[in-house]
Protein backbone atom coordinates (compact mmCIF):
# COMPACT_ATOMS: atom_id res chain seq x y z
CA UNK A 1 0.00 0.00 0.00
CA UNK A 2 1.39 3.38 -1.02
CA UNK A 3 0.83 5.83 1.80
CA UNK A 4 0.12 8.59 -0.71
CA UNK A 5 -2.99 6.60 -1.71
CA UNK A 6 -4.14 5.91 1.85
CA UNK A 7 -7.19 8.10 2.27
CA UNK A 8 -6.72 8.56 6.03
CA UNK A 9 -4.24 11.07 7.41
CA UNK A 10 -2.53 11.31 10.78
CA UNK A 11 -3.36 14.08 13.25
CA UNK A 12 -0.99 15.94 15.50
CA UNK A 13 -3.54 16.56 18.25
CA UNK A 14 -5.73 14.12 20.12
CA UNK A 15 -9.51 14.73 20.06
CA UNK A 16 -10.59 16.72 23.08
CA UNK A 17 -13.53 14.47 23.94
CA UNK A 18 -11.40 11.32 24.24
CA UNK A 19 -9.63 10.64 27.53
CA UNK A 20 -8.52 7.04 26.94
CA UNK A 21 -5.11 6.54 25.39
CA UNK A 22 -6.39 3.89 23.00
CA UNK A 23 -9.00 6.19 21.47
CA UNK A 24 -6.63 9.14 21.26
CA UNK A 25 -3.94 7.18 19.44
CA UNK A 26 -6.26 5.15 17.20
CA UNK A 27 -8.02 8.32 16.04
CA UNK A 28 -4.80 10.31 15.62
CA UNK A 29 -3.24 7.51 13.57
CA UNK A 30 -6.33 7.04 11.40
CA UNK A 31 -7.31 3.55 12.53
CA UNK A 32 -10.82 4.45 13.68
CA UNK A 33 -13.42 7.16 13.22
CA UNK A 34 -15.74 8.05 16.09
CA UNK A 35 -19.44 8.14 15.22
CA UNK A 36 -20.74 8.78 18.74
CA UNK A 37 -19.95 7.72 22.27
CA UNK A 38 -19.26 3.99 22.25
CA UNK A 39 -19.54 3.56 18.46
CA UNK A 40 -16.57 3.62 16.08
CA UNK A 41 -16.02 2.90 12.40
CA UNK A 42 -12.83 0.99 11.58
CA UNK A 43 -10.86 2.46 8.70
CA UNK A 44 -8.44 0.60 6.38
CA UNK A 45 -5.62 0.34 8.90
CA UNK A 46 -7.98 -0.57 11.74
CA UNK A 47 -9.75 -3.17 9.64
CA UNK A 48 -6.42 -4.86 8.86
CA UNK A 49 -5.59 -5.08 12.57
CA UNK A 50 -8.99 -6.56 13.40
CA UNK A 51 -8.67 -9.12 10.61
CA UNK A 52 -5.26 -10.18 11.90
CA UNK A 53 -6.62 -10.58 15.44
CA UNK A 54 -9.44 -12.67 14.01
CA UNK A 55 -6.94 -14.90 12.17
CA UNK A 56 -5.14 -15.63 15.45
CA UNK A 57 -8.42 -16.38 17.21
CA UNK A 58 -9.79 -18.58 14.42
CA UNK A 59 -6.61 -20.65 14.34
CA UNK A 60 -6.79 -21.38 18.08
CA UNK A 61 -10.56 -21.99 18.18
CA UNK A 62 -10.37 -24.35 15.21
CA UNK A 63 -7.48 -26.18 16.93
CA UNK A 64 -9.72 -27.02 19.89
CA UNK A 65 -12.56 -28.35 17.70
CA UNK A 66 -14.55 -25.14 17.52
CA UNK A 67 -16.79 -24.88 14.46
CA UNK A 68 -17.40 -21.39 13.14
CA UNK A 69 -20.90 -20.24 12.27
CA UNK A 70 -22.50 -16.83 11.78
CA UNK A 71 -25.62 -16.13 13.79
CA UNK A 72 -28.27 -13.47 13.39
CA UNK A 73 -27.82 -10.27 15.37
CA UNK A 74 -31.49 -9.27 15.04
CA UNK A 75 -33.23 -11.63 17.45
CA UNK A 76 -36.88 -12.51 17.96
CA UNK A 77 -38.06 -11.60 21.43
CA UNK A 78 -39.54 -15.03 22.22
CA UNK A 79 -36.35 -16.91 23.21
CA UNK A 80 -35.25 -13.92 25.30
CA UNK A 81 -38.55 -14.05 27.15
CA UNK A 82 -38.23 -17.82 27.60
CA UNK A 83 -34.76 -17.44 29.16
CA UNK A 84 -35.76 -14.48 31.33
CA UNK A 85 -33.24 -12.21 29.64
CA UNK A 86 -35.87 -9.91 28.15
CA UNK A 87 -36.64 -8.43 31.56
CA UNK A 88 -33.38 -9.12 33.38
CA UNK A 89 -30.64 -8.02 30.96
CA UNK A 90 -30.56 -4.26 31.41
CA UNK A 91 -28.18 -3.59 28.49
CA UNK A 92 -30.41 -5.30 25.93
CA UNK A 93 -31.41 -3.11 22.99
CA UNK A 94 -35.13 -3.70 22.30
CA UNK A 95 -36.83 -2.77 19.03
CA UNK A 96 -40.49 -2.61 18.08
CA UNK A 97 -41.24 -2.95 14.38
CA UNK A 98 -43.98 -1.24 12.40
CA UNK A 99 -45.97 -4.46 12.74
CA UNK A 100 -45.69 -4.13 16.54
CA UNK A 101 -43.47 -7.21 16.79
CA UNK A 102 -40.64 -7.03 19.34
CA UNK A 103 -37.01 -7.79 18.58
CA UNK A 104 -33.66 -7.55 20.33
CA UNK A 105 -30.21 -6.65 19.05
CA UNK A 106 -27.83 -9.42 20.08
CA UNK A 107 -25.64 -8.62 23.07
CA UNK A 108 -24.90 -12.32 23.43
CA UNK A 109 -26.11 -15.40 21.56
CA UNK A 110 -27.24 -18.00 24.12
CA UNK A 111 -30.87 -17.56 23.08
CA UNK A 112 -30.01 -18.19 19.43
CA UNK A 113 -27.30 -20.85 19.58
CA UNK A 114 -29.10 -23.16 22.03
CA UNK A 115 -32.05 -23.94 19.71
CA UNK A 116 -29.63 -24.33 16.77
CA UNK A 117 -27.51 -26.82 18.70
CA UNK A 118 -30.62 -28.63 19.93
CA UNK A 119 -31.84 -29.16 16.38
CA UNK A 120 -28.58 -30.70 15.15
CA UNK A 121 -27.35 -32.56 18.26
CA UNK A 122 -30.21 -34.84 19.38
CA UNK A 123 -27.97 -37.66 20.69
CA UNK A 124 -25.16 -38.09 23.18
CA UNK A 125 -23.14 -39.20 20.15
CA UNK A 126 -23.31 -35.60 18.86
CA UNK A 127 -21.71 -34.21 22.01
CA UNK A 128 -19.48 -32.54 23.02
CA UNK A 129 -20.08 -29.73 20.57
CA UNK A 130 -18.44 -26.28 20.35
CA UNK A 131 -19.81 -23.54 18.07
CA UNK A 132 -18.32 -20.08 17.73
CA UNK A 133 -18.80 -16.92 15.75
CA UNK A 134 -17.10 -13.58 15.20
CA UNK A 135 -19.57 -10.75 14.79
CA UNK A 136 -21.11 -7.54 16.00
CA UNK A 137 -22.69 -7.12 19.43
CA UNK A 138 -24.85 -4.32 20.80
CA UNK A 139 -25.26 -3.22 24.40
CA UNK A 140 -27.27 -0.30 25.72
CA UNK A 141 -24.52 0.99 27.97
CA UNK A 142 -25.57 3.96 30.09
CA UNK A 143 -22.03 5.28 29.98
CA UNK A 144 -19.83 4.16 27.13
CA UNK A 145 -16.24 5.01 28.05
CA UNK A 146 -12.57 4.13 27.67
CA UNK A 147 -12.58 4.41 23.88
CA UNK A 148 -13.02 1.06 22.17
CA UNK A 149 -12.80 -0.80 25.49
CA UNK A 150 -16.42 -0.23 26.49
CA UNK A 151 -18.78 0.42 23.61
CA UNK A 152 -22.37 0.18 22.52
CA UNK A 153 -21.40 -1.63 19.32
CA UNK A 154 -18.35 -3.89 19.18
CA UNK A 155 -16.90 -7.01 17.58
CA UNK A 156 -16.75 -10.16 19.66
CA UNK A 157 -15.80 -13.81 19.38
CA UNK A 158 -18.26 -15.89 21.35
CA UNK A 159 -18.16 -19.66 21.57
CA UNK A 160 -20.68 -22.02 23.16
CA UNK A 161 -20.05 -25.64 24.10
CA UNK A 162 -22.44 -28.41 25.08
CA UNK A 163 -21.46 -31.46 27.16
CA UNK A 164 -22.95 -34.61 28.60
CA UNK A 165 -21.32 -34.13 32.00
CA UNK A 166 -19.84 -31.52 34.30
CA UNK A 167 -16.52 -33.33 34.17
CA UNK A 168 -16.41 -33.04 30.39
CA UNK A 169 -17.16 -29.32 30.58
CA UNK A 170 -14.47 -28.80 33.24
CA UNK A 171 -11.91 -30.56 31.07
CA UNK A 172 -12.86 -28.50 28.04
CA UNK A 173 -12.66 -25.28 30.05
CA UNK A 174 -8.98 -26.02 30.74
CA UNK A 175 -8.40 -26.52 27.02
CA UNK A 176 -10.07 -23.20 26.20
CA UNK A 177 -8.14 -21.43 28.94
CA UNK A 178 -4.82 -22.51 27.46
CA UNK A 179 -5.99 -21.44 23.99
CA UNK A 180 -6.96 -18.02 25.34
CA UNK A 181 -3.60 -17.55 27.03
CA UNK A 182 -1.88 -18.42 23.72
CA UNK A 183 -4.01 -15.87 21.86
CA UNK A 184 -3.23 -13.08 24.31
CA UNK A 185 0.47 -13.93 24.32
CA UNK A 186 0.59 -13.76 20.53
CA UNK A 187 -1.04 -10.34 20.78
CA UNK A 188 1.76 -9.21 23.11
CA UNK A 189 -0.26 -9.39 26.33
CA UNK A 190 0.08 -11.21 29.63
CA UNK A 191 -3.41 -12.03 30.85
CA UNK A 192 -4.31 -13.15 34.36
CA UNK A 193 -7.22 -15.52 34.96
CA UNK A 194 -9.48 -14.14 37.69
CA UNK A 195 -12.54 -15.37 39.49
CA UNK A 196 -15.61 -13.14 39.19
CA UNK A 197 -19.38 -13.16 39.55
CA UNK A 198 -21.37 -14.84 36.79
CA UNK A 199 -23.67 -11.81 36.60
CA UNK A 200 -26.83 -12.18 34.52
CA UNK A 201 -25.42 -15.20 32.66
CA UNK A 202 -24.90 -17.66 35.48
CA UNK A 203 -25.22 -18.11 39.22
CA UNK A 204 -21.85 -19.84 39.24
CA UNK A 205 -18.42 -18.23 39.50
CA UNK A 206 -17.12 -17.13 36.12
CA UNK A 207 -13.55 -16.65 34.99
CA UNK A 208 -12.23 -13.47 33.42
CA UNK A 209 -8.98 -12.86 31.59
CA UNK A 210 -7.53 -9.55 32.76
CA UNK A 211 -4.68 -7.35 31.51
CA UNK A 212 -3.30 -4.66 33.81
CA UNK A 213 -3.95 -1.20 32.36
CA UNK A 214 -4.88 2.20 33.79
CA UNK A 215 -7.84 2.33 31.38
CA UNK A 216 -9.36 -0.79 32.94
CA UNK A 217 -12.70 -0.99 34.71
CA UNK A 218 -11.95 -3.70 37.26
CA UNK A 219 -9.88 -3.80 40.41
CA UNK A 220 -7.99 -7.02 40.98
CA UNK A 221 -5.65 -8.45 43.56
CA UNK A 222 -2.90 -10.62 42.13
CA UNK A 223 0.36 -12.35 42.87
CA UNK A 224 3.46 -11.47 40.87
CA UNK A 225 5.19 -14.79 41.54
CA UNK A 226 2.36 -17.21 40.68
CA UNK A 227 -0.87 -17.20 38.69
CA UNK A 228 -3.22 -16.30 41.56
CA UNK A 229 -5.60 -13.46 40.72
CA UNK A 230 -9.08 -12.46 41.79
CA UNK A 231 -11.56 -9.66 41.22
CA UNK A 232 -12.02 -7.68 44.45
CA UNK A 233 -15.83 -7.98 44.06
CA UNK A 234 -15.73 -11.71 44.87
CA UNK A 235 -12.82 -12.06 47.27
CA UNK A 236 -11.94 -11.04 50.82
CA UNK A 237 -8.26 -10.78 49.91
CA UNK A 238 -6.69 -7.33 49.78
CA UNK A 239 -3.38 -5.76 48.89
CA UNK A 240 -0.60 -6.90 51.22
CA UNK A 241 -2.33 -10.13 52.23
CA UNK A 242 -0.37 -13.34 51.68
CA UNK A 243 -1.13 -15.12 48.42
CA UNK A 244 -3.21 -18.25 49.15
CA UNK A 245 -1.01 -20.20 46.74
CA UNK A 246 2.58 -19.25 47.55
CA UNK A 247 2.42 -16.75 50.44
CA UNK A 248 3.83 -13.76 48.54
CA UNK A 249 2.34 -10.35 49.27
CA UNK A 250 -0.63 -9.63 47.01
CA UNK A 251 -0.75 -6.51 44.88
CA UNK A 252 -3.77 -4.53 43.76
CA UNK A 253 -4.20 -3.05 40.30
CA UNK A 254 -6.60 -1.79 37.67
CA UNK A 255 -7.23 -4.19 34.82
CA UNK A 256 -9.28 -4.54 31.67
CA UNK A 257 -11.18 -7.69 30.82
CA UNK A 258 -10.20 -9.19 27.46
CA UNK A 259 -12.06 -12.48 27.70
CA UNK A 260 -14.37 -14.53 29.91
CA UNK A 261 -15.70 -18.01 30.50
CA UNK A 262 -19.07 -18.86 32.00
CA UNK A 263 -20.28 -22.24 33.25
CA UNK A 264 -23.93 -21.85 32.28
CA UNK A 265 -24.96 -25.22 33.63
CA UNK A 266 -28.32 -26.30 32.21
CA UNK A 267 -29.97 -22.86 32.40
CA UNK A 268 -30.43 -22.23 28.69
CA UNK A 269 -31.07 -25.82 27.55
CA UNK A 270 -33.87 -26.07 30.15
CA UNK A 271 -35.34 -22.68 29.26
CA UNK A 272 -35.22 -23.30 25.52
CA UNK A 273 -36.02 -27.01 25.42
CA UNK A 274 -32.71 -28.54 24.28
CA UNK A 275 -32.53 -32.20 25.30
CA UNK A 276 -30.50 -35.08 23.92
CA UNK A 277 -30.94 -38.85 24.21
CA UNK A 278 -28.43 -40.54 26.50
CA UNK A 279 -27.11 -44.09 26.03
CA UNK A 280 -30.28 -45.52 27.61
CA UNK A 281 -32.53 -43.42 25.38
CA UNK A 282 -33.55 -41.02 28.14
CA UNK A 283 -33.86 -37.27 27.64
CA UNK A 284 -31.12 -35.20 29.30
CA UNK A 285 -30.22 -31.54 29.37
CA UNK A 286 -26.62 -30.81 28.32
CA UNK A 287 -24.15 -28.76 30.36
CA UNK A 288 -23.42 -25.52 28.53
CA UNK A 289 -20.40 -23.23 28.53
CA UNK A 290 -19.89 -19.75 27.09
CA UNK A 291 -16.49 -18.31 26.08
CA UNK A 292 -16.27 -14.65 25.11
CA UNK A 293 -13.45 -12.53 23.71
CA UNK A 294 -13.88 -8.89 22.71
CA UNK A 295 -11.96 -8.32 19.47
CA UNK A 296 -12.28 -4.55 19.22
CA UNK A 297 -11.66 -4.40 22.97
CA UNK A 298 -8.54 -6.55 22.54
CA UNK A 299 -7.28 -4.12 19.91
CA UNK A 300 -7.73 -1.25 22.37
CA UNK A 301 -6.06 -3.10 25.23
CA UNK A 302 -3.01 -3.83 23.06
CA UNK A 303 -2.72 -0.09 22.40
CA UNK A 304 -3.12 0.72 26.09
CA UNK A 305 -0.59 -1.87 27.21
CA UNK A 306 2.14 -1.48 24.58
CA UNK A 307 2.05 2.12 23.31
CA UNK A 308 4.82 4.52 24.27
CA UNK A 309 5.20 8.30 24.24
CA UNK A 310 5.62 8.30 20.45
CA UNK A 311 2.54 6.31 19.54
CA UNK A 312 1.19 2.83 18.96
CA UNK A 313 3.40 -0.29 19.08
CA UNK A 314 1.82 -3.27 17.32
CA UNK A 315 3.06 -6.85 17.79
CA UNK A 316 4.00 -8.39 14.45
CA UNK A 317 1.15 -10.92 14.59
CA UNK A 318 -1.62 -8.32 14.40
CA UNK A 319 0.08 -5.26 12.87
CA UNK A 320 -1.58 -3.84 9.74
CA UNK A 321 1.71 -4.21 7.85
CA UNK A 322 4.96 -6.05 8.55
CA UNK A 323 7.16 -3.25 7.19
CA UNK A 324 6.93 0.51 6.94
CA UNK A 325 9.11 1.48 3.98
CA UNK A 326 10.11 5.13 4.31
CA UNK A 327 11.79 7.02 1.51
CA UNK A 328 13.61 9.79 3.38
CA UNK A 329 14.60 11.48 0.09
CA UNK A 330 11.35 11.83 -1.90
CA UNK A 331 12.81 14.56 -4.17
CA UNK A 332 15.77 12.43 -5.25
CA UNK A 333 14.93 10.45 -8.39
CA UNK A 334 17.52 7.77 -7.61
CA UNK A 335 16.07 7.29 -4.11
CA UNK A 336 12.54 7.11 -5.53
CA UNK A 337 13.56 4.44 -8.03
CA UNK A 338 15.44 2.49 -5.33
CA UNK A 339 12.44 2.60 -2.93
CA UNK A 340 9.98 1.73 -5.70
CA UNK A 341 12.01 -1.35 -6.61
CA UNK A 342 12.15 -2.45 -2.97
CA UNK A 343 8.39 -2.02 -2.63
CA UNK A 344 7.62 -3.92 -5.82
CA UNK A 345 9.98 -6.79 -4.93
CA UNK A 346 8.72 -7.22 -1.36
CA UNK A 347 5.02 -6.98 -2.15
CA UNK A 348 5.38 -9.39 -5.07
CA UNK A 349 6.70 -11.96 -2.59
CA UNK A 350 3.89 -11.54 -0.09
CA UNK A 351 5.36 -9.11 2.44
CA UNK A 352 2.76 -6.63 3.69
CA UNK A 353 4.39 -3.21 3.17
CA UNK A 354 3.14 0.31 3.80
CA UNK A 355 5.30 2.49 1.55
CA UNK A 356 5.64 6.15 2.60
CA UNK A 357 6.16 7.66 -0.82
CA UNK A 358 4.72 11.06 0.18
CA UNK A 359 6.51 14.29 -0.72
CA UNK A 360 6.95 15.50 2.86
CA UNK A 361 9.91 16.05 5.18
CA UNK A 362 11.75 13.05 6.57
CA UNK A 363 11.06 14.16 10.14
CA UNK A 364 7.32 14.16 9.50
CA UNK A 365 7.56 10.70 7.98
CA UNK A 366 9.44 9.32 10.98
CA UNK A 367 6.97 10.88 13.44
CA UNK A 368 4.04 9.37 11.53
CA UNK A 369 5.82 6.02 11.42
CA UNK A 370 6.19 6.04 15.21
CA UNK A 371 2.53 6.99 15.62
CA UNK A 372 1.30 4.24 13.30
CA UNK A 373 3.29 1.61 15.19
CA UNK A 374 4.21 -0.79 12.37
CA UNK A 375 6.77 -3.24 13.84
CA UNK A 376 9.71 -2.50 11.53
CA UNK A 377 10.66 0.68 9.66
CA UNK A 378 12.87 0.31 6.59
CA UNK A 379 14.59 3.58 5.65
CA UNK A 380 15.88 4.49 2.22
CA UNK A 381 18.37 7.35 2.72
CA UNK A 382 21.81 8.47 1.66
CA UNK A 383 23.44 5.37 3.12
CA UNK A 384 21.28 3.12 0.99
CA UNK A 385 22.25 4.95 -2.18
CA UNK A 386 25.92 5.34 -1.35
CA UNK A 387 26.75 2.05 0.28
CA UNK A 388 23.71 -0.15 -0.31
CA UNK A 389 23.01 -0.04 3.45
CA UNK A 390 19.37 -0.08 4.48
CA UNK A 391 18.36 0.86 8.03
CA UNK A 392 15.77 -1.39 9.69
CA UNK A 393 14.39 0.08 12.94
CA UNK A 394 12.46 -2.05 15.41
CA UNK A 395 9.51 0.04 16.61
CA UNK A 396 9.22 -1.62 20.01
CA UNK A 397 12.89 -1.57 21.02
CA UNK A 398 14.42 1.11 18.83
CA UNK A 399 17.12 -1.38 17.83
CA UNK A 400 18.69 -0.59 14.45
CA UNK A 401 19.94 -3.25 12.05
CA UNK A 402 21.60 -2.62 8.71
CA UNK A 403 21.12 -4.74 5.61
CA UNK A 404 22.27 -4.76 2.05
CA UNK A 405 19.41 -5.07 -0.36
CA UNK A 406 20.32 -8.69 -1.00
CA UNK A 407 20.34 -9.47 2.73
CA UNK A 408 16.98 -7.79 3.13
CA UNK A 409 15.53 -9.87 0.32
CA UNK A 410 16.79 -13.02 2.04
CA UNK A 411 14.91 -12.03 5.21
CA UNK A 412 11.66 -10.83 3.65
CA UNK A 413 11.75 -12.05 0.08
CA UNK A 414 11.00 -15.73 0.54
Amino acid sequence: MRQSRLFTKTRREAPRDELAKNAQLLIRAGYVHKEMAGVYSYLPLGRRVLENIEKVIRREMDAISGQEIRMATLHPSEPWKQSGGWDNVDVLFKIESRTEKEYALGQSEEEIVTPIAGEYAPSYKDLPLALYQIGQKYRDELRAKSGVLRGREFTMKDMYSFHTSQEDFDAYYEVVKEAYIKIFAECGLVAKVTEASGGSFSEKISYEFMVLTDAGEDTIVYCETCNYCSNVEVTNAKEGDPCPKDGSALKQGIASEVGNVFDLGQKYPKALGFTYKDEEGNDQYPIMGCYGMGITRLMGVVVEALADEKGIVWPESIAPFALHLVNAMPNDSEAVQYADELYDYLTARGTAVLYDDRDVRAGEKFADSDLLGIPNRLVVGKEALAGNSLELVNRATGEVERYTREELFQRYGT
